[in-house]
């Protein structure tokens, strides 16, 4: 018997010693991973990712580590990459299996399963992005929606000759306005309106629960998801205010189609497909919400590029000069600037792109997710590794931009056309955004890359072509005001945080022509009116 018993307990002590030994083993970094932070038992790096503000971290990672380095969060594998030629190996030439999206399962709570920038490469998204990308197609922008994307911007600078002071917010009235009026047959008159007031709310909160690191590793640890505290109650007020938008959004348009009110916009287009199919793929609440993503897509992320651009005009009279030169050459005082001026107008193209490499709104990128095992360099990938683009981090790199602080347009003086069309190159050396990823990479490139670049270029260069824009004064002192260039907020897509300009007419002729637009601009878009 005692025999027995001592090889009972030496078989639970070595039992005993080898859970020990595994689960000492998780958040160990495996030798042939990309090098990274010193990791710490079952934690790996856990403990060294910050609640909010990922986007610097992951630079100053890069600056100790290199362009591409691992992070090790419990037994899953965080692989970062900050090199152009990398992400070209890698996410581009690969993108077979780079495409993927990691688990989110805040993001998959919150939206019900249903999100096409969260989803998983299956035919949903498949489908989804199809949608996207036709009703977003440069032919369709540019022979159609680009009538909305015009009256709109006319809207924006008499908002502007009738409150200046209000520039910050009309420029996120303007591009939701175009978003909801080609996805929903509905504009955002006012700021008051629904389709603008619930929306920003929504999405300020939105932002707030997505940001890398303000939840707990649910993914690696399902324990966590039954943990107390802010990120819960976050997440759950989110649930509902999406839900409760994009639910609202829905009745508004059966209440006006009821009484025969169909709009030429996507959502009516697909309800009548709708009408005529035995075999629509998705449940209704998806259906509801795939029109809200694609605003939630396209609006957010432009508002808050413009504001960065305003922002940089105010801060670099320079470069206002020699855009208006150019316009001026282009246009004079009676013509505002068209879409149709583009080639003519190459400055403000650059300037476009300048802002989204010096401060761009999504820092770190939506992670990938690696299909299978990979190599890179003699690193080992691994099957299921998340990977994150540490965009902030490229476009402030001095290697890849001398004096990359400053805002500075000439950068792009090579780089005469349009994003996407450098973006698909096969080769990274020859992207226009081979420093500035705010697009995005590979097969997950944004769908709306078309709607936004034509909505930033109308809004850059009439409000050049109209006013002066300049940093505030002091009304007591008459002292200028600096812009704080870092005073931005922290979640999953920054944006400035709020500012005032001074905004004044060019002279009399640009202003007279400005209001004489209204009027036209405001019948055209009646048919968009709630």
């Amino acid at each position: 018997m005692p025999s027995t018993v001592t090889a009972a307990s030496t078989g639970l002590a070595v039992l005993l010693l080898f859970v020990v030994y595994r689960v000492l083993r998780i958040g160990r970094r495996d030798p042939r991973l990309p090098p990274g932070p010193p990791t710490v038992p079952v934690l790996g790096n856990a403990h060294l990712i910050p609640t909010t503000g990922i986007g610097l971290k992951f630079q100053e990672w890069v600056q100790k580590y290199g362009p591409i380095y691992s992070l090790k969060v419990l037994d899953s594998t965080i692989v970062v990459i900050s090199d152009p030629q990398i992400v070209g190996q890698l996410l581009d030439k690969k993108g077979a299996i780079y495409s993927d999206r990691p688990e989110n399962a805040v993001a998959m709570h919150v939206t019900d399963g249903h999100h096409f920038s969260f989803e998983q490469q299956g035919p949903s998204w498949k489908l989804k992005r199809a949608i996207a990308v036709r009703h977003f197609s440069p032919q369709k922008l540019d022979t159609h929606h680009f009538r909305v994307q015009e009256a709109e911007s006319v809207v924006f600078m008499n908002n502007l000759l009738e409150d200046p002071d209000r520039i910050f917010d009309y420029a996120r009235l303007y591009p939701v306005s175009v978003a909801c009026s080609l996805l929903y047959g509905h504009r955002a008159r006012d700021l008051d309106s629904f389709w603008y007031k619930d929306f920003y709310h929504m999405m300020e909160k939105w932002g707030e629960v997505l940001e890398p690191g303000a939840n707990p590793p649910i993914e690696e640890f399902p324990l966590c998801w039954y943990m107390p505290g802010l990120w819960r109650k976050r997440m759950d007020e989110v649930k509902k205010l999406r839900a409760d938008l994009w639910t609202r959004a829905r009745k508004i348009v059966d209440a006006r189609r009821q009484k025969g009110d169909k709009r030429d916009c996507l959502i009516d287009e697909k309800l009548d497909e709708l009408k005529e199919s035995d075999n629509w793929p998705y449940p209704e609440f998806a259906f509801n919400n795939l029109f809200g993503e694609l605003v939630e897509a396209g609006a957010d992320t432009t508002a808050n590029q413009v504001l960065t651009i305003i922002m940089a005009l105010a801060k670099h009279p320079e470069v206002q000069r020699k855009a208006q030169a150019e316009i001026d050459r282009v246009c004079g005082p009676d013509k505002a600037p068209t879409f149709d001026d583009f080639e003519k107008l190459p400055y403000i193209n650059c300037i476009i792109k300048e802002g989204l490499r010096w401060r761009p709104t999504a820092r770190t990128a939506l992670p990938h997710r690696v299909t299978k095992d990979d190599y890179y360099n003699g690193y080992l990938i691994p099957k299921g590794s998340t990977i994150f683009i540490a965009v902030w981090a490229m476009h402030q790199d001095e290697k890849l931009y001398a004096d990359h602080v400053q805002f500075n347009p000439d950068r792009f003086l090579n780089h005469p056309k349009l994003a996407n069309e450098y973006a698909s190159s096969p080769e990274y050396e020859k992207r226009d955004n081979l420093h500035h990823y705010g697009y995005g990479a590979g097969r997950r490139i944004c769908p709306g890359v078309h709607l936004a670049e034509r909505n930033m270029w109308r809004i850059t260069a009439k409000l050049l072509w109209a006013f002066n824009i300049y940093e505030p004064t002091d009304p007591a002192t008459g002292k200028t005001i600096p812009l704080d260039e870092n005073a931005y907020n922290s979640c999953i897509l920054v944006s400035p945080l709020p500012f005032k300009v001074r905004v004044e007419p060019r002279s009399e002729k640009v202003l007279q022509a400005v209001k004489r637009e209204k009027a036209d601009a405001l019948a055209f878009l009646s048919q968009y009116d709630n």
